[in-house]
This record gives structure tokens, C-alpha cells and sequence, in this order.
């Protein structure tokens, strides 16, 4: 993740939850006493969001100290350690439920991102998110699809044209809604347009579409389609994929799944943060 980006974040999010002060803990902890807390998995899955330990708590205490067992990407089971940090309590305290609840719901959808490589087991499509993310965590949630073996679509509307069903009608059709965007955008910006018919594929291709994507059709349809469109142009499959039919798609020929579903319906995977009592007591 971007650092200037992914600390502007957090400045947002540290703010919101402790806005002026932390009134339990800098209140019940004035005589700045050093203790550790440590990250554990309950619950079996893939770690995503080490980034945010790290720098989340250096923000808020740059003599904190972190100490990280596992990467992004790895493999967790239940009872793991994750990271262990030693700081001043009131410092710990006031920012482990910020950063504890983003590397939750980084790690599930890391989680949701990798059963769904395993589920589709192709030498060639890659699965793909979408732009159906919580607004103001797409980068953390992009991240975190990385992180599970998946791919990126478009970060926004700003790096990629994506003409879909109701700017081809607005447009008229097809080929006007390419030509359009032709003539505006730079050479580096590609064009993708979604279809739903065999002559919106041809009609696609023969507008000089970077991307085709073939929405909501079935297994069957697809492999019709992928047969239409040449080589040097990249087809992806979208819409009605369940994770648990991944595995129908794996030869259908397409180059890319999106699956809006590893971001906007991905459980938070159980991890805790806990007290060390023996650093605690060896203090008292």
C-alpha cells in the first residue's frame, strides 16, 4: 500500500474513534507504564494488514515497538501469534480496536480471495475484485485481494473507460460509445465494454475494445464468446459466479473473474488482541 496514502487513512480513522482524548485510558494510565499486546489468530485463515500494525502504531507512538511473526499472505491457524507490540499502555490501548478491526476485515476478504483461487484451479483465468468496496477502504481491501492470490480491476472510475449496458444505450450504441471515449482519452487509458449478446461481442471487437466482458452469462456462453474475440484483446466474466461453482469456470477460456463478492460480502476473519499479564505483574 501507498505509505502518504495509507497514513492519511488512518489519521482519519484515529481520529474518529479517539477524537480530543482517549478518556479511559489516558485517564486511568497517567504514570506511563510499559506493557505488550499481542495479535492472535482464533481462527484459521490468511493475514492481510501488517502494514497497518506497524504504521498505525508508530502514528500514534513512534517508541512503540513492533515485532511482526507472520507477512501478508500467510497462511494463519487458530492460537498463532500474529505480531507481538511493547509500548506505554495508553498508547497500546487507543489504537489496537482501529487497527485490530481494519487487519480483521483485510484478512477475511484475503481469506474469501484465496478459497476462490483454489475453488476455480485454472492454469489461466485470474480471479479479480471489483469496484464494489466499502467507501474509504478500497485500498485496504484491494490490498488484501492481492494478498489472498487475486488481481486488481480498476482501482476507480479515473484509470480504466468501462462502458456498461446503460452508457452504450445513453451513447446509442456500441461503436459510438467507443469511438467517444477515443477520441478523449490518453493512449495508456484501456477501454472495456460489457456485453450481454453475440452480436454485442462483434460489435465490440470490431470497435476496437481493450477488454470484453461478458456479463451474467452462463459456463456454455462464455466459451461460445471467448471464441469471437481475437487474441490481443482480454475478455473477462462477471455477474451471478457463486465461489462454491468456481470450479465450472476453470476452462472456459476467459482471461479474468470479477467477483464483487471478495469485498462486499467477505466475513472479518477472528483475530484477538490480548494483554500480556506477565509483562503486566512484572511492572505492578
Amino acid at each position: 500500500m501507498n505509505q502518504f496514502k495509507l497514513k492519511q487513512a488512518l489519521e482519519h480513522f484515529f481520529i474518529e474513534d479517539i477524537g480530543d482524548i482517549d478518556v479511559t485510558s489516558d485517564y486511568l494510565f497517567e504514570d506511563r507504564h510499559k506493557g505488550e499486546v499481542v495479535f492472535e489468530a482464533k481462527q484459521s485463515g490468511v493475514l492481510c494488514g501488517t502494514a497497518v500494525i506497524l504504521t498505525g502504531f508508530q502514528m500514534l507512538d513512534p517508541s512503540i515497538n513492533v515485532q511482526l511473526l507472520k507477512k501478508d499472505g500467510d497462511a494463519i491457524s487458530q492460537g498463532e501469534t500474529i505480531a507481538i507490540a511493547n509500548g506505554e499502555w495508553a498508547s497500546l490501548l487507543k489504537g489496537e480496536r482501529v487497527i485490530l478491526n481494519l487487519v480483521q476485515r483485510m484478512s477475511g476478504i484475503a481469506t474469501l480471495s484465496r478459497r476462490a483461487v483454489a475453488n476455480l484451479n485454472s492454469g489461466h483465468t485470474r480471479i479479480c475484485d471489483t469496484r464494489k468496496t466499502t467507501p474509504g477502504l478500497r485500498m485496504f481491501e484491494k490490498c488484501a485481494v492481492r494478498a489472498g492470490g487475486g488481481f486488481n480491476h480498476r482501482n476507480g472510475l479515473y484509470d480504466a473507460v468501462m462502458i456498461k449496458d446503460n452508457h452504450i444505450t445513453f451513447a446509442g450504441s456500441i461503436k459510438q460509445a467507443v469511438g467517444r471515449v477515443r477520441k478523449r482519452i490518453g493512449h495508456m487509458v484501456n477501454v472495456e465494454v460489457e456485453t450481454e449478446t453475440e452480436e454485442q461481442v462483434l460489435e465490440a471487437v470490431e470497435a476496437g475494445a481493450d477488454c470484453i466482458m461478458f456479463d451474467n452469462r452462463s459456463v456454455e456462453e462464455i466459451q461460445r464468446f471467448v471464441q469471437l474475440v481475437p487474441p490481443h484483446i482480454t475478455t473477462e466474466a462477471s455477474g451471478g459466479i457463486a465461489i462454491k461453482d468456481l470450479l465450472n469456470y476453470s476452462d472456459c477460456g476467459v482471461d479474468y473473474i470479477s467477483l464483487g463478492c471478495l469485498t462486499h460480502s467477505a466475513p472479518s476473519l477472528d483475530i484477538s488482541v490480548n494483554v500480556d499479564m506477565k509483562e503486566r505483574r512484572s511492572q505492578g
